[in-house]
């Protein structure tokens, strides 16, 4: 098997193999080239230390030379190149109590998670495949390098990492690394919430979002995500039959991701936002910002879900004014999110978005947009009167202020038509009046 590896990485495989070392591409980006999959990034290994890596090359970063990392930057691509190591006990099925260096490629592709991650590949010795990855690539599935205890044992985000590649490459998952993984299950309570959230973001946001059920049935999310657990006591009705809160839920993800998200395709980060509020939509906004909160999510995300789960249940009235209303009590930078969330739970539901709630999804979006392109005001920034105006007028800053502002948004999001200086200063004048 031929490999067309980049050219950058090829450069730096050679100028290591001239200098009488050993370079391979390695783990991931070889399995994804297989594939047919572009690869996120390159990783090299090598015989060479990482001070001898730093001896040849003339611009290296140290980012995690105590583990035998050395990142090359070729122009401004940067490259990490690890040297074969064997590591040691690990302690806290997270890190390796120390890191030892070998001169053999097979020693260190030994201590690798997955087999179809511990493949390597330059052009002279083509591609190098002890464990079997190549057949467990065609057969689709996953398996541990050798014991999948020990594996396990030694880090155990592993764990999650299986269930992960099996969703976002659609493989079984080998009967032995299932049977170790839900033995060591409960090891991922060793493991950071940053490191949680990152797999289960990936699993999220994968072909196959419903592999979380995988998870489940392992016992993994009673250790990580105890809330999807609940989720799957409490019935969701559907018109012919019950399930699961946590199963509807994921159905529901994998047609946002199928069939709703065509217009949003390559936003990670809105994609993530909507797939975390369909997972939780089964518990109080309170109970879902606190699962976020402990998964430490930044606080956009955490506002962003919260909101939508306080919205998701929100029937529409179909008029312009009660349009307006919603508009301003959800907000603008929320509205075409939440629709996202509920065409995916009608889609779930119903298997179509035409008649019934489909057809009223559909008419509130077009009240919606009908309002955007006539500019009208549903905001006190869209007001075409503010604070300063009023000093001018003779108000006093403070609540009244607040409060009078407040009067004039209800009034014109009645009648859009209200929303001129003009209009705004006399209504503004009467009520100053009214409150002498």
């Amino acid at each position: 098997m031929r490999i067309q590896l980049p050219k950058d990485v090829d450069y730096i495989i050679k100028e290591l193999q001239k200098n009488g070392y050993e370079a391979y591409a390695v783990g991931g980006c070889v399995r994804d080239v297989i594939l047919g999959r572009e690869p996120e990034d390159w990783d090299i290994t090598t015989s060479a230390s990482p001070i001898q890596v730093k001896g040849i090359f003339k611009r290296t970063i140290d980012t995690g030379i105590i583990h035998g990392t050395v990142t090359v930057m070729l122009d401004k691509n940067g490259y990490e190149v690890t040297t074969y190591r064997i590591d040691g006990e690990y302690e806290d099925n997270r890190h390796p109590r120390e890191v030892t260096y070998t001169p053999y490629l097979s020693e260190d592709l030994m201590r690798r998670d997955f087999t179809i991650n511990a493949m390597a590949y330059n052009e002279d010795s083509g591609l190098v495949d002890i464990f079997e990855g190549l057949k467990d690539l065609e057969e689709q599935r996953i398996r541990c390098v050798g014991s999948a205890e020990m594996r396990f044992e030694e880090d155990a985000l592993r764990i999650l990492r299986a269930v992960r590649f099996s969703a976002q490459l659609g493989f079984e998952i080998d009967k032995g690394t299932l049977s170790a993984a839900e033995i060591k299950a409960e090891n991922l309570k060793n493991i950071s919430a940053e490191r949680i959230r990152t797999e289960l973001n990936k699993l999220l946001l994968s072909p196959n979002p419903d592999r979380l059920l995988t998870a489940w049935e392992l016992g993994i999310t009673a250790i990580i995500l105890p809330e999807f657990n609940i989720l799957m006591t409490r019935p969701h009705d559907l018109r012919e039959q019950k399930e699961p809160y946590g199963a509807f839920s994921l159905r529901s993800i994998r047609l946002l991701r199928e069939q709703v998200l065509s217009s949003v395709r390559g936003k990670e980060k809105e994609s993530g936002i909507l797939s975390w509020a369909l997972l939780l939509q089964g518990l109080k906004p309170e109970e879902g910002r606190e699962v976020l909160r402990r998964l430490k999510f930044d606080n956009e995300t955490i506002d962003y879900v919260y909101r939508l789960l306080t919205w998701c249940d929100y029937e529409f009235l179909l008029t312009p004014w009660e349009m307006r209303k919603a508009v301003n009590a959800i907000g603008k930078d929320l509205m075409d999110m939440l629709f996202f969330v509920k065409e995916a739970c009608i889609l779930t539901e119903r298997g179509s978005i035409s008649g019934g709630k489909g057809e009223d999804l559909n008419t509130a979006r077009e009240l919606y947009h009908e309002i955007l392109s006539k500019k009208e005001c549903v905001e006190l920034k869209d007001l075409m009167i503010n604070g300063k105006d009023l000093i001018e007028l003779g108000f006093k800053p403070g609540k009244i202020m607040g409060q009078v502002l407040g009067e004039l948004l209800v009034s014109v999001l009645k009648e859009p038509e209200l929303n001129t200086k003009e209009k705004l200063s006399l209504m503004a004048e009467e009520i100053f009046l009214k409150r002498s």
